[in-house]
């Protein structure tokens, strides 16, 4: 989704955003939030069923074993088969969405962003200023979580605000500058509520977009 210009682009846009402000802007990416392993095994029960109910629909309504030859165990194969074949298919990302709610993959992503957050040290930062703006790609999902002082700050709804227009930028094939405008918006109300001081501003985290698993 994004090349080494739109890395760039995004980097120059945590600098410029972090440079009137204490706080820590944490761009990041991932592939997806979570396995949904059971979106597999749902898709080869639907596979196998509907094959089922279509091979004994068709020899029964023949009047005899037709196909299989008098021997039932064929269509055992067949359903099997059918099976691996929807189990197969249940993991690709169209399928996911279609089989898992948006309310299980909303969970999902926060949790991976919650975890994240934590792991990339947002919350070691000197005042509790940092914000983590996550994308998860396969949900098609953002995530914004604020330490606690910038999160105390704000009116309630400004995340859910800010992760709106975020997606809607990202669905609207925008990525970068999505992404972008949320970074100088999470600048902004950094900088409202802390400001820089003079000499007192130092880097505590990475400004480049991570890029996780």
């Amino acid at each position: 989704m994004f090349s080494q210009s739109d890395l760039d682009t995004i980097c120059e846009a945590v600098q410029r955003a972090e440079r009137r402000t204490r706080g820590e802007i944490v761009p990041m990416v991932v592939a997806v939030s979570a396995r949904y392993r059971d979106a597999s095994y749902l898709a080869g029960l639907i596979v196998a069923l509907v094959t089922l109910a279509a091979l004994v629909s068709l020899d029964y309504g023949l009047g005899r074993w037709r196909w299989t030859g008098h021997h039932p165990g064929w269509m055992i194969v067949g359903v099997l088969a059918a099976y691996a074949l929807g189990s197969f298919i249940g993991r690709f990302p169209r399928v996911i969405r279609l089989l898992i709610s948006d309310e299980r993959m909303a969970m999902k992503v926060r949790l991976r962003a919650e975890r994240a957050f934590y792991e990339q040290g947002l919350h070691r930062t000197k005042e509790g200023t940092g914000i983590l703006i996550f994308l998860s790609l396969m949900e098609r999902r953002a995530q914004i979580l604020a330490d606690r002082s910038i999160d105390a700050c704000v009116p309630p709804g400004t995340w859910d605000t800010l992760v709106r227009d975020l997606v809607q930028g990202i669905r609207a094939d925008h990525p970068t500058k999505a992404l972008c405008d949320a970074i100088a918006r999470c600048g902004d109300l950094l900088a409202l509520h802390f400001p820089t001081r003079g000499g007192d501003n130092p880097n505590e985290l990475p400004d480049e977009l991570i890029r996780g698993t």
